[in-house]
């Protein structure tokens, strides 16, 4: 009997239902997030619409919609869904360019356009789509470069790394421009440090972990320029460095106005809330409609005060240990990429639009998966969540 190669990696599965803890952490955020929307959006769906139930319908209709997408996606086996993630990324490419062009000019931003009576949001979808292209190519690559030398380090750019690097850094600096020039800031960190994360745990060498921070260190640089060149951005820095070394949001009726209604209303809040429904904030003081949209977690904090804040927390830090257990469970490379992947994505998009709503980095307008209004921004995150279980179906 003739031996098997050496590079040939037998693994063997098997197959089983969905994770139940991701599961029921979706179900049961889902259900809290569409209440809480219908209570932080009663004004604004009354005061424009006449019906306060016009959000929340809203909302249902894209709940719905994304759980029938999302069963489609978490049917169908991750192995097979990762051969169409090169089309998929073209296609997110094609909308992100026309965004661009043809896109709805809001307050000097083209984030969304319109498909007949349906919005959407291209950077949103990006997403997860570049997670799966990411796990897909770089599951395909070798996970170790050799033997580390510092002796050598000035041979590196001869390496094969030095040319997956190289291929890596310009896929995503040029899936990031395109988000930026939008702009849109917020999604640009989500999505760079997202492929980062997932890009350094493909490989296991010191060298791959070198070159992952330095490439880090250089799209921190990259960022901070970004966060200084456009005004807006730079005066949203001030005041959070106002509060931070002060105590106190520098020109609270201005620039500050946003954050400072959101620490009343968090203040208000003490350690059990005013109760449910009983919010102020979301009486227009949060502008934009941003009661139920970015800052819905301030609402959140308000009527259900620290303790209803502190069980959110602890719910996404559940997830967190949860997903990467997948990862570390799954049967191959792919699903352990895909799997950290999406882990990483939601969890850390959580934490930093908890972070922004309590005053620990400036406001950049991340959703809070589940618990924030908005169609596209339900739709990837259902298309998480099904990815995610996906993986969970097989173990080794």
């Amino acid at each position: 009997m003739k031996s098997l190669p050496k590079k040939t990696k037998i693994v063997n599965s098997v197959k089983g239902g969905p994770n139940k803890v991701i599961l029921i952490f979706a179900i049961l955020m889902s259900i809290f997030g569409l209440i809480m929307i219908f209570d932080a959006s009663v004004y604004q769906a009354n005061h424009g619409f006449n019906d306060q139930f016009h959000f929340l319908k809203l909302q249902a209709i894209w709940l719905v919609a994304s759980v029938i997408i999302g069963t489609i996606i978490y049917l169908i086996d991750y192995r097979k869904l990762a051969k169409l993630s090169m089309p998929a990324l073209i296609v997110v490419i094609g909308l992100l360019l026309a965004v661009l062009i043809f896109g709805d000019d809001v307050n000097g931003s083209k984030r969304w356009f319109s498909l007949g009576p349906i919005p959407v949001q291209p950077a949103e979808f990006l997403k997860p789509v570049i997670i799966l292209y990411l796990a897909s190519w770089l599951a395909k690559q070798p996970s170790g470069s050799g033997k580390f030398e510092w002796s050598k380090l000035k041979h590196i750019f001869k390496t094969d790394f030095a040319k997956k690097l190289l291929t890596f850094a310009i896929i995503i600096g040029f899936v990031l421009g395109l988000v930026i020039l939008e702009p849109d800031l917020g999604t640009t960190m989500i999505i760079g440090l997202t492929s980062l994360a997932i890009f350094f745990i493909s490989g296991t060498d010191t060298l791959h972990q070198l070159g992952t921070i330095a490439l880090t260190g250089v799209f921190g640089l990259l960022a901070v320029f970004a966060g200084v060149l456009e005004s807006y951005r730079f005066k949203r820095i001030t005041t959070f460095l106002s509060l931070i070394f002060t105590g106190e949001v520098a020109e609270p009726r201005k620039e500050g106005y946003q954050m400072q209604q959101i620490l009343i209303g968090i203040g208000s809040g003490g350690l059990f809330g005013v109760g449910f429904g009983q919010s102020r904030q979301r009486y227009g003081y949060l502008v934009e409609n941003t009661a139920f949209t970015d800052s819905i977690f301030a609402i959140i904090l308000e009527e259900l005060g620290l303790v209803g804040g502190f069980v959110i927390l602890l719910s996404w830090i559940l997830f967190l240990w949860t997903g990467l257990k997948i990862a570390l469970k799954a049967p191959d490379r792919l699903g352990m990429l895909l799997a950290s992947g999406i882990t990483i994505w939601l969890t850390l998009q959580a934490f930093l639009n908890m972070a922004a709503n309590v005053g620990l980095m400036p406001l950049t307008g991340i959703p809070l998966p589940f618990l924030t209004y908005g169609g596209s921004n339900t739709l990837v995150t259902v298309i998480g969540i099904a990815f995610l279980l996906n993986v969970s179906k097989y173990r080794k």
